[in-house]
């Protein structure tokens, strides 16, 4: 066997320089396919003179006006997809902010343009696009899109370059600010050793900053041009793949190699923060990048609605089949024994065509006279009623962010009853639950709470503000002028001189890898790698213990205006095992301590046995705090021997130095000095949530929708705000970790997990067994029923990656599905897709997927329903989902109003059309048996071509667009409204066949009681008017005023528009009708108006009339007595609702109630520290300390938690209305 060879991507750089781009986008395909439906080719039938009853106009004009009507709106879709993907791909710099590109001869070019070996320089929280000046020829665009073709099949290339350099688009235009597109080797930065700081948002979710640095070889090269354009480095890499934590791969330069990692490489969707200027290497562009790896297909999306109508439009076709299979016969067997000998008014010709034959033209000719069952209008009128529901949803006011001016938008207008049919919703975490805005907020100092909550007279939480003195001499206070804290006895504390307060405020101060600088106004800035961090050391701040700066041996800060210098002796660094880190420092009067923070489940077991009481009330705190939703940290210290420690300095010098089992050796030596704490404390810090998600969630779960957090986020970090937002609650029985690093651990876990939840024996009282075949996945419905409690489960991505392996994802869904929550930490974009796949393939559920940044794409595409919110993360989502939303808890109104009315409006609307039809069409059926099968039509050709296109049309299109059946508030009251389309109860297959079995009915008193009562009868004036052309008069006029009272029976909710539509179509029929039978349109059109004078004739004879009455009444009468014994005997929730809406005439008074704190009815840990591992290595090494200042960031801000009593109120109302129609149910409040 020949060896192989790695597969690989070559990139060289060469020395000739062209025009680069440096702002591209992701291109949004839209699938555009021609309407193939089936029931557009039967109407061609009717063009064929020998078996078609009907002129060519009756068929021409429908078939046109419906085709015209759907290319405009498809061709109105794809132009606003075009425009926006058109204008995001040919975004470029604007130049502003980026003098020095003139002055280097570059000039802007586009992002669509950048190709693999380019060197794009990257500006601080910019990204303009500039390069030197190069003619790019068609050939070598041509030679671009072959290359890109290559790496896909793994082949290896070289690719001339240029240099560039790369900012944003203006956002005055209305695009947010651009991240990079394309993935970069770092070649240098404006920091020192190569060092540059990246935001991650879009690929992980996480905006604490990410540390990347340059090779010492090419951070060499700096700023300098000349050298940057005699680069000439070859990269030999790993081929395009998803794996967005890993990169391998060599730089050939210099006549040396050197060794790339995923350290070295910044990837499209990151964001350059806290660096001045960065330049990269392009080495992969367009679809290659991982991010775009990691994004799922484009796939064209239909609603279940749809399906089932295609469903229905065969099963018609086929009983139209049926029914013109029965004609034919009955004319082959009436041509046989009577028309053979049928003399009364014509003689047959010789040579007549055979039985058998004229009744197969017999078939077809009834086939083309019955095809208005499923009429072609139909169709074009779902799109038009969905065209105004998007308009509906873009114009409603009350999903309209007036804080960035951001309507909602419905991206597409296809979907919309899928909105009012969701059972599982799958959110990104951060920038659509959160803010990422961390606020301390409380604190636990030797058993004391700090900054307890303070109730006012109305129950609401009242802020105390206190305004301190400046700490650090006559203006030059360092920490805020205004503090907002809810408890001002830890400012007394303070000025007390209270030592555990101050050791307390002192290690918030110096435990931490917060780097300090001064803008040009001298403000202290603060540059965090976590935000967590960030919100200590601002509250340590903000309390007069003021971190000032660092080197990589002291730390100095500023405590009560007395700069104080600490020198720092060793930094024990935070990662996910140790989930803490401490610092050792030397205080001026020679005492050496270690600070420490951490998770509290692992400090509390490092902490010396005299904590013990103090440990008690600390932990009850934490508690509390992590009730709350509160991130919390445990905070403890110890004063070290001069002699202990210099031991074990020594030790930890000859660990850094070892060459085997290094690791393993640095953490025994951590282990050993972390021990035997004396405990100060705890802090909490909030994660704002964005407004309205706690009552979003909790109104949501009232509507049995299931919701699934995916977040690259950790999972401590997940956890809490499953937490903080009601995901999770504390009245939960049970919530499973899993965490196995194997396919075997993780099967076992979940196994284990089941076993929980129904004992050993997985069988239950019902009879229902849990599926554990390999090969059959789908759930049975009787396992979800048979669990009595709430569960949740958590799972991380390197367990889910295992757990989504074909022999294991059984498990994996069996248990998610019969939790109430799940959530998913750590995961990669992919994996979000595949959850929602998973679930999609397997539960025959409908799903949404919400997120904000470019890597809940693949998700947002993968789910039945895709939302994007417009946030901080650019617009790679929002561009590639169904529906733009400016916040989360505009979801609640979208589905319980906007979605639960569509699905309600479109399954009225599918009812009484498959109703009117099956009505106006069977009507030819049982005039068939009167007239020798002869496809001779009942009504007249003109009435046949406008009863579907101008009789009928506009009252079911005013119903499908505006009916409702409760309020908008009463919608988002009851939540438990929307189960219904959850179940698809307003239309299925057995309400097809009750419209079916209704029009039926209505078909037989239309045809029989006129038949009857116009046998052998005679007008007022003694003549005979029982001819056809009165009948058909009859027919016709009954109709439309039994379908005109039907409908106006079935709207619940009446507008003017409803009255113009319905009693203006009657009045329109009257009015067509007598000038269609007038003499003057005789005159003019003799053969195409036969009916001339009939009716006058006939609509002036009483009879007449009480004909037409006596099929109003025979065809409504049962339905309104059935809908009222339902409604009364057994009224559904909807009912009850609209009855007490009906009777509700003013609204209930407002009663303000005192917040109730959510209490943990058991010891729970609301640790989380969203903290990058290695980064204490760099402030030691003092890689990262800076040369000169960047601009500065913004500090954090200060936020208050507005606690108010809706979820009290909706509970309460949901319970007093009906609580017959309630589940079993515990919500947490």
């Amino acid at each position: 066997m020949a060896p192989t060879v790695p597969v690989g991507v070559q990139v060289k750089r060469s020395d000739a320089t062209r025009a680069v781009s440096g702002k591209a986008s992701g291109k949004v395909e839209r699938v555009v396919k021609a309407n193939d439906r089936d029931y557009n080719e039967k109407f061609q039938y009717a063009l064929i003179p020998e078996i078609s009853s009907l002129t060519w106009f009756t068929t021409i004009v429908p078939l046109v006006l419906v085709i015209s009507m759907t290319a405009v709106k498809d061709a109105t879709d794809d132009y606003v997809g075009i425009r926006s993907c058109g204008s995001l791909m040919s975004q470029c710099q604007t130049g502003s902010g980026n003098p020095a590109s003139a002055a280097e001869g570059l000039q802007n070019e586009k992002w669509m343009n950048v190709k693999v070996g380019d060197i794009i320089k990257l500006e601080n929280n910019q990204f303009v696009a500039s390069a030197e000046e190069h003619a790019q020829t068609l050939q070598s665009a041509q030679d671009h899109v072959q290359s890109l073709r290559r790496v896909q099949r793994g082949m290896r290339r070289v690719v001339s370059c240029g240099l560039a350099i790369c900012g944003r688009v203006d956002t005055s235009g209305g695009f947010l600010p651009g991240n990079l597109k394309a993935d970069l080797l770092l070649l240098s930065s404006s920091e020192p050793h190569g060092l540059c700081y990246v935001e991650t948002a879009e690929l992980d979710g996480e905006t604490n900053l990410k540390v990347r640095q340059a090779l010492p070889v090419t951070s060499e090269l700096g700023a300098d041009i000349s050298s940057l354009a005699k680069f000439d480095g070859t990269v030999v890499c790993e081929a395009p793949n998803n794996k967005l934590d890993k990169f391998s791969g060599v730089l050939s330069w210099k006549d040396s190699k050197h060794t790339l990692s995923n350290q070295k490489i910044i990837l499209r969707g990151c964001i350059l923060r806290n660096t001045s200027w960065c330049f990269g290497m392009v080495l992969f562009a367009g679809p290659d990048t991982k991010l775009m790896q990691n994004s799922g297909k484009t796939k064209f999306k239909r609603t279940s609605i749809d399906r089932l109508m295609n469903t229905l439009v065969l099963w018609i076709f086929g009983f139209l089949v049926c029914l013109g299979i029965i004609l034919a016969i009955g004319n082959s067997i009436w041509e046989s024994k009577t028309g053979a000998q049928f003399r009364n008014f014509l003689f047959r010709s010789e040579g007549e065509k055979s039985s058998l034959f004229s009744g197969f033209l017999t078939f077809w000719s009834y086939v083309i006279i019955l095809n208005t069952l499923v009429p072609i209008s139909l169709y074009v009128s779902v799109e038009v009623i969905r065209l105004g529901h998007s308009y509906f949803i873009n114009w409603d006011r009350k999903m309209y962010y007036t804080t960035k001016a951001m309507p909602a938008e419905a991206r597409t207008t296809t979907l919309n009853e899928e909105l009012g049919q969701i059972e599982y919703i799958f959110s990104d975490k951060t920038g659509t639950l959160t803010q990422n805005i961390m606020t301390f907020k409380k604190c636990s100092i030797n058993g004391r709470v700090y900054a307890g909550e303070v109730l006012d007279d109305l129950g609401q939480k009242k802020e105390i503000t206190k305004k301190r003195e400046a700490v650090d001499g006559p203006g030059k206070s360092q920490s805020e002028r205004v503090l907002h804290f809810s408890d001002h006895s830890l400012m007394e504390a303070i000025d007390l001189g209270d030592p555990k307060v101050h050791e307390f405020l002192r290690l918030l101060a110096l435990c931490h890898t917060v780097m300090s600088e001064e803008d040009s106004a001298g403000q202290l800035v603060y540059q965090v790698q976590s935000p967590d961090e960030g919100a200590l050391v601002t509250a340590a701040r903000n309390f007069g213990f003021v971190f000032k700066s660092r080197t990589p041996e002291t730390i100095t800060v500023e405590e009560l205006g007395t700069p104080v210098t600490y020198q720092l002796l060793a930094f024990l660094d935070f990662n996910n095992i140790r989930k803490r880190m401490s610092v050792i420092v030397r205080n001026p009067e020679g005492q050496i301590k270690l600070y420490s923070k951490g998770a509290d489940t692992i400090l509390f077991e490092k902490l010396h046995p005299s904590n013990k009481d103090l440990l008690s009330l600390t932990s009850d705190h934490l508690s509390e705090f992590a009730g709350e939703g509160l991130r919390t940290l445990a905070i403890a210290y110890r004063e070290l021997d001069n002699k202990y420690f210099k031991v074990w300095q020594e030790m930890l010098e000859d660990a850094n130095a070892a060459t085997t089992e290094r690791d393993e050796r640095i953490s025994g030596l951590y282990e050993e000095i972390e021990r035997d704490l004396m405990l100060l404390g705890a802090t909490a810090v909030e994660d704002k949530l964005q407004e309205g998600v706690i009552e979003t969630v909790t109104s949501l779960s009232l509507a049995n929708i299931k919701i699934w957090i995916l977040t690259g986020d950790k999972q401590e970090t997940a956890i809490n705000i499953g937490y903080a937002c009601n995901v999770l609650t504390d009245a939960m029985d049970a919530v499973f970790v899993i965490a196995g690093n194997t396919a075997l651990e993780v099967r076992h876990e979940l196994r284990k997990a089941k076993e929980n939840l129904f004992g050993q024996n997985t069988s239950f009282s019902n009879g229902h067994v849990l599926n554990e075949s390999k090969q059959q996945l789908e759930l049975d419905s009787g396992a979800e029923e048979a669990v009595t409690g709430d569960y949740a489960l958590v799972i991380n991505g390197h367990s889910l990656a295992h757990a989504l392996e074909s022999d294991v994802e059984n498990d994996l869904l069996e248990l998610a599905c019969m939790c109430k929550a799940v959530v998913c930490c750590r995961v990669t974009p992919l994996q979000k897709a595949q959850v929602v796949e998973l679930v999609k393939k397997h539960r025959n559920a409908v799903t949404l997927a919400i997120g904000d940044g470019a890597n809940d794409v693949s998700m947002i595409k993968s789910a039945h329903i895709g939302i994007g919110i417009s946030g901080q993360e650019g617009l790679q989502a929002v561009l590639a989902s169904d529906y733009a939303l400016a916040q989360f808890k505009y979801l609640q109104r979208l589905l319980l109003v906007h979605g639960r009315w569509s699905y309600y409006r479109m399954c009225k609307f599918l009812c009484y059309f498959f109703y009117k039809n099956f009505a106006f069409t069977l009507v030819h059926f049982w005039f068939a048996f009167f007239c020798g099968f002869s496809a001779q039509t009942v009504y007249d050709q003109w009435f046949i071509t406008l009863f579907n296109i101008v009789y009928t049309s506009l009252p079911v299109l005013a119903m499908g667009i505006f009916d409702q059946d409760v309020s908008d508030q009463n919608s988002m009251d009851y939540p438990q409204l929307y189960e219904p389309g959850q179940l698809n109860l307003l239309f299925n297959k057995r309400i097809f066949f009750i419209c079916m079995a209704h029009g039926i009915y209505t078909s037989l008193a239309l045809f029989f009681i006129p038949y009857g009562s116009f046998y052998n009868v005679a007008g007022e004036d003694g003549q005979h008017i029982a001819d056809y052309q009165s009948f058909a008069v009859t027919m016709a006029t009954s109709l439309v005023i039994v379908v005109s009272v039907q409908i106006a029976l079935d709207t619940s909710y009446w507008t003017v528009i409803n009255h113009v539509f319905i009693w203006g179509s009657v009045a329109t029929y009257f009015s067509i009708l007598l000038a269609m039978h007038s003499n003057s349109v005789f005159r003019i059109f003799p053969h195409q108006f036969p009916f001339v004078g009939n009716a006058w004739h006939s609509l002036s004879q009483k009879f007449v009339w009480l004909v037409v009455l006596l099929i109003a009444v025979a065809s409504v009468m049962p339905v309104v007595a059935f809908r009222f014994l339902k409604m009364y005997l057994y009224p559904s929730l909807s009912d009850q609702i609209r009855r007490w809406q009906k009777a509700q005439r003013k609204e209930r008074p407002i009663r303000s109630r005192r917040p109730q704190t959510r209490r943990s009815s058991s010891r729970r840990s609301g640790y989380a520290f969203a903290h990058q591992e290695g980064y204490g290595e760099l402030i030691t090494s003092g890689k990262n300390m800076r040369a000169k200042n960047p601009a500065p960031t913004s500090g954090l801000e200060k936020m208050l938690y507005n606690n108010t009593s809706w979820i009290e109120n909706l509970c309460k109302k949901t319970t007093d209305m009906v609580s017959g129609f309630s589940h079993d149910k515990t919500v947490k409040l």
